[in-house]
């Protein structure tokens, strides 16, 4: 069955249609007909090719929900079936047999497939294939197609660092950033039991943490020497460079910074900042398959729902631009 996609032939190109056939179905592999699809800041980068790492035509897109169309002939029928909704986020496969796999920690799969950099042919289009079926995540009744999207990529990403980081309910957080991940971090803090403080640059975000779950809320430019010493653990959701000093001493003693946006420039920081106190920062990373379905069980059970403005497909090029210059509230997803 022919493929439509929608590709840019070049860094910051418009997007075009691009029609293919896909090779035959491999025995692991799930091809999904996609309904929606997130557009992430990532995916403008690819789009970008912020990193120089995309290669034309390129076909972003890592927040696919949609149903089965086919299974190859090892998939596991008592999982997954046609017919059955399903979304295809960030990864698309490993090798399950790596100490990393075989550990339950996919996502440091050194051959790990990414959604968007495996054949760069990802979900903005009517089909994606997933390379692995373990990878393939059901996705609970509850969860609206437009809401579950961007769990799998924005969602997932934040879920992760709270769990892999051992954060617990009586624990004093901080989320920096209130946007595409700083908004559903917040929802997923508040509701493990955290007291969840918003710090944002944007002040007139205020009222929108607190509609989140934030119990308190700080400007960046004025605020961070009043809360010195206060939080557990500090989630940057950012793609800035930080005053990663102030943020260190807003940890108490053994806190730690976990960072999963991606900053402009190296970091830099005293040497003291870290080591006084006992002091950890942490890179994080979007989730192995069993923390995607804790994820979005967890989101399904207590209501988390990212806060999304939808686009018909024919509107992508708008899409991209919207994310493009910061203006979504808070992910745009496309319908197709």
């Amino acid at each position: 069955m022919t493929v439509r996609a929608y590709a840019v032939e070049r860094a910051g190109g418009p997007v075009q249609r691009l029609e293919y056939e896909p090779e035959p179905l491999g025995p692991l592999e799930v091809d999904v007909a996609v309904t929606h699809c997130g557009v992430c800041q990532t995916d403008v980068a690819m789009v970008d090719d912020a990193h120089g790492i995309s290669r034309f035509p390129l076909v972003a897109g890592h927040e696919a929900v949609g149903v089965i169309e086919a299974v190859g002939s090892a998939v596991d029928g008592r999982q997954l079936a046609v017919g059955q909704r399903v979304g295809v986020g960030a990864v698309a496969g490993a090798c399950f047999a790596c100490e990393w796999c075989l550990s339950g920690r996919q996502n440091l799969c050194a051959d790990k497939d990414d959604t968007v950099l495996r054949g760069h042919r990802g979900a903005f289009a009517t089909r994606v294939r997933a390379s692995d079926w373990r990878y393939v995540q059901p996705i609970p009744d509850s969860l609206a197609s437009e809401h579950a999207a961007p769990l799998l990529c924005a969602g997932i990403t934040v879920f992760s660092a709270i769990t892999r980081n051992g954060v617990r309910p009586t624990d004093r957080v901080a989320v920096v950033g209130v946007g595409g991940l700083g908004h559903l971090a917040i929802q997923f803090l508040a509701k493990w039991g955290c007291q969840v403080t918003a710090i944002s640059s944007t002040a007139a975000k205020a009222d929108d943490s607190r509609r989140f779950g934030a119990h308190e809320f700080v400007a960046a430019e004025d605020g961070l020497q009043r809360v010195s010493g206060s939080f557990d653990f500090i989630l940057s959701t950012v793609s800035a460079d930080l005053p990663w000093d102030a943020y260190l001493a807003a940890l108490r003693p053994q806190g730690t910074l976990c960072v999963v946006g991606v900053p402009h420039g190296p970091f830099g920081f005293h040497p003291l900042s870290l080591l006084l106190g006992e002091k950890r920062l942490v890179g994080g990373l979007v989730g192995a398959p069993a923390e995607n379905r804790q994820m979005l069980d967890f989101a399904a059970r207590h209501g988390i729902r990212p806060a999304v403005e939808t686009f018909p497909v024919a509107r992508l090029d708008e899409a991209l631009d919207h994310v493009r210059r910061g203006r979504a509230r808070y992910r745009a997803v496309l319908e197709f």
